[in-house]
């Protein structure tokens, strides 16, 4: 029995393809197919039925399907039918007479040449037909050849789009798409038990019944043996987008216009490649992060992802106030002064002093003018109509630029903490995390040797470190082990407290010191003391925690990195704070007839500068110096550990003295950016060379986070209340800077509102919104309370979340419970019908043995 495939073109389709994506369509159809090979299967069985008893099974013809299966009944097909799957019960005879019939509709007629008009060698050999063919094969293979012709006749569009949308194997859609394009002439002859048949030969347009022309003898191609379908050598690919099958004659006049569009298209296509490879590679220290990835683990390269995240907020801060503020300033230079202006010496690269006074690095430098002033009224009426209405206020522009800038940080700074919050605390479980780094972690795409040895080394370091996180849970200590640990504890935070008092008190009594004896101008290397001894003791006393955190002995590197970031941020902040009350409260008073802006500013300079030399002097003494005695004089092969929590403290250090300086280095985050490109170079040369591997791996899965957030509450909110205080409540000095003439530097805006109330008209609202979105501290508040709505409603949302999570976990878990409960009970229903059945055949037995029983 076999069934005869014939689905006829629908009319419908003329308007609109259905896709076998579309399950209702498809379905419909699918019902339809399977509703007439039903009937036919019915007529074909009662004719059997009917027919002589001696018919031997050999003139029967085979059902479709694999392996000669037995042809499904008929309630089998409708129960198929009403399955929704898309292709389960279609043979590949249908869904090839239905694609065939589908690409009719984009066939374009063409003359094909007639098999007389062909040569000898290009007609096939009657010896390579099998005479014993399967007709429901031959029609099946018909078919094919059909659809084969059709798609030959569309264009690579067209066809690739046709392709993706056969519900067929990958293996025939390859087989498929390796249908030649060119005017090379293809030869098919039959092979295997399905008996192919001849489609001829082509030599330009769709695959035609007639061979090539004379001349172009083509060679016989034989497909492969897991394929069922005609497949040639592979050649180059034409584009053919947009052209009919009957452009031969064109690219036989215009040969040259051709090669040159294609030659044009590769040109742009190697150079679109070429630029996205460019910018691929912009991505500052892609390599040397996997690198470093790969063989420190991510607990190392957490400090350097950290240090690529403060070189983007500085040039994030440095543009606007380029653009705005020194750009302007450059482009329209304040008078210069009465006095001589100092010649370079060099020691301003440490100081900060002499020349550099007189640029545009410091506050002081910037004019209180107005650029473009539109009109000066003599008797203090309005502007006329004609002058322009809103002119450049240094003054305004210097505020309102930093102002911004610090919004904008801010912005990007809380969006970024969101976001690795998001990343790090994921909702969902951490089970089956090994099998998934072991199974799923490897790309494929990998073919280059270095980048698969770096993809290697990265996934071994990362179950390392899974497991290493996987044994710390394994093993709580004994309640008398976590008492002496609580004790330990207990000493070392009370000895490193006493520590940051002492260094505390050191800074307030050198800095009262200082005051007390002013340096003369002649003696500008004397500035460098406070700063000196600022640096030396941010970088000897995380020395001090380190040795007691010895007498610790955490159970967990991640809990040991945390305490040391705690009691290294304790050390800098408090020290940052006794800096920031000697400028403000002490040098302000001390400087009232200077500038005392500048001294500020110089301050910071000083110390982002002497704090990059004392990091090079750790890197070389630290790492560099103990690598050598450890491995000449001590015989040991050990090198020692980066140490994380000391250089993450050193990165948030010197961007807080950054954010305290923009305001009165405008140019300081230039500085900054410089300093990081250094210290990533000089850290990663020296974590390459002299540093190993941390002995203990961990998985510094929420490392980032906590940067981040470090970053954000104790280092630039600390900041923001300094800049807010300078801004509102300090007085400017009268001799220098933007902001002289005014009583604190937010009376900038203030007058800037009542000179745009003379300028006219045209420009009344802008007052209007000073006064009430600015002046006004109601919008202040409702943003606030817009803000805190938002951050409850992203908690209450992941709460909700996870409340979900554990709903569909529990539920899984009571499915399969029930599954095995339902699986036993029909065991159990099995078992006794087994036994009843048993039972029944044995007494059946006994009454046959015993008739006379009963």
């Amino acid at each position: 029995m076999a069934f005869v495939l014939n689905v006829p073109e629908i009319s419908e389709d003329h308007d609109r393809e259905p896709s076998p994506y579309d399950e209702n369509e498809v379905h419909d159809s699918f019902h339809q197919l399977i509703q007439e090979q039903s009937q036919w299967a019915e007529l074909q069985l009662r004719e059997l039925g009917a027919g002589a008893p001696g018919t031997s099974d050999r003139g029967r013809q085979a059902p479709l399907g694999p392996e000669d299966a037995a042809a499904p009944s008929t309630a089998t097909l409708r129960i198929l039918a009403s399955m929704p799957s898309r292709t389960i019960g279609r043979s590949r005879g249908a869904i090839i007479s239905q694609y065939y019939n589908r690409t009719v509709q984009l066939r374009r007629r063409v003359t094909r040449p007639q098999l007389g008009g062909a040569g000898r060698s290009a007609r096939p050999s009657l010896r390579l037909y099998d005479l014993e063919l399967d007709p429901a094969a031959l029609e099946e293979e018909e078919k094919r050849s059909l659809l084969v012709k059709e798609l030959q006749g569309l264009t690579v569009a067209q066809r690739d789009h046709m392709l993706r949308r056969m519900p067929l194997g990958l293996a025939e859609k390859r087989c498929l798409r390796s249908v030649p394009l060119g005017p090379r002439c293809l030869h098919t002859h039959s092979l295997g038990p399905a008996g192919w048949g001849q489609l001829g030969g082509r030599c330009e347009g769709p695959l035609a019944a007639g061979g090539c022309p004379e001349g172009d003898g083509g060679d016989w191609v034989h497909p492969p043996s897991n394929c069922d379908v005609v497949s040639a050598p592979r050649e180059e690919s034409r584009t053919l987008t947009g052209k009919h099958r009957g452009g031969r004659g064109q690219r036989g006049l215009f040969p040259c216009c051709g090669q040159l569009r294609d030659t044009c298209v590769l040109v742009l296509h190697s150079l679109g490649l070429g630029l996205l490879a460019g910018l691929h590679r912009l991505m500052p220290w892609h390599y040397a992060l996997k690198r470093i990835g790969g063989q420190f683990g991510s607990s190392v390269l957490s400090y350097f992802l950290f240090l690529k995240t403060l070189l983007a907020f500085n040039a994030l801060l440095l543009l606007p106030v380029l653009a705005f503020v020194v750009g302007v300033q450059a482009a329209f230079p304040p008078p210069a002064s009465l006095g001589s202006v100092p010649a370079f010496t060099g020691l301003e690269l440490l100081t900060g002093g002499g020349r550099f006074t007189h640029s545009v690095l410091y506050y002081g430098y910037y004019s209180n003018s107005t650029l473009n002033q539109p009109c000066a009224p003599p008797d203090g009426g309005q502007c006329g109509p004609e002058s322009p209405s809103l002119p450049y206020n240094m003054p305004l522009a210097y505020l309102l630029t930093v102002g911004v800038a610090f919004f904008v940080t801010c912005v990007t700074l809380v969006y970024s903490m969101s976001r690795s919050f998001g990343e790090s605390y994921r909702v969902g479980s951490a089970s089956g995390v090994h099998a998934v780094t072991v199974f799923c972690t490897w790309d494929h795409k990998v073919t280059q040797k270095r980048a698969s040895r770096l993809q290697h080394d990265h996934i071994r370091t990362h179950l390392k470190e899974l497991l290493a996180e996987w044994q710390l849970r394994q093993g709580p200590r004994s309640a008398c082990g976590r008492l002496r640990q609580v004790a330990a504890l207990g000493l070392v935070w009370l000895l490193c407290l006493a520590t940051t008092l002492g260094c505390t008190v050191a800074v307030y009594a050198f800095s009262e010191l200082m005051i007390k004896s002013p340096v003369s101008a002649d003696q500008e290397g004397a500035l460098l003391a406070l700063p000196a001894v600022v640096c030396l003791l941010n970088l000897g006393a995380p020395y001090l925690y380190r040795c007691l955190a010895t007498l610790e002995h955490h159970d967990s590197p991640v809990l040991e990195v945390y305490v040391a970031v705690c009691r290294n941020l304790i050390l800098k902040m408090v020290i940052l704070g006794v800096l920031c009350y000697h400028w403000l409260g002490r040098r302000v008073g001390a400087l009232r007839d200077q500038c005392w802006e500048n001294f500020v500013g110089q301050e910071l300079y000083r110390l982002t500068v002497l704090d990059f030399i004392f990091v090079l002097l750790d890197t070389l003494f630290g790492e560099l110096v103990w690598r050598l005695i450890s491995e000449r004089k001590l015989k040991r092969r050990e090198k020692p550990e980066f140490d994380i929590a000391g250089n993450v403290l050193e990165l948030i250090y010197g961007q807080t003295l950054t954010w305290l300086g923009v305001l009165f280095a405008p140019l300081l985050p230039a500085i900054q950016i410089i300093k990081l490109l250094l210290v990533f170079y000089v850290k990663k040369a020296s974590l390459m060379a002299n540093c190993q591997a941390p002995r203990r791996p961990w998985l510094a899965s929420h490392m980032s986070t906590v940067f981040i957030s470090l970053l954000c509450f104790p280092s630039f909110l600390g900041a923001a209340v300094f800049l807010c205080y300078a801004v509102w409540q300090v007085k400017p000095s009268s001799t220098c800077g933007p902001f002289r003439t005014l009583d604190t530097m937010y009376e900038a805006g203030k007058v800037w509102v009542r000179r745009l109330e003379k300028a006219g008209p045209s420009v009344s609202w802008l007052p209007w919104v000073h006064r009430y979105l600015v002046e006004n501290t109601f919008p202040v508040y409702l943003v606030s309370a817009l803000l805190l709505a938002v951050i409850y409603l992203n908690i209450q949302v992941v709460k909700g979340q996870r409340k979900v999570i554990c709903l569909l976990r529990e539920q899984i878990s009571n499915e399969g419970e029930d599954k095995v409960f339902l699986i036993n009970k029909l065991h159990s229903v099995y078992e006794r019908k087994e036994r009843s059945r048993v039972g029944r055949t044995q007494e059946a037995e006994r009454l046959g043995d015993h008739p006379g029983a009963c």
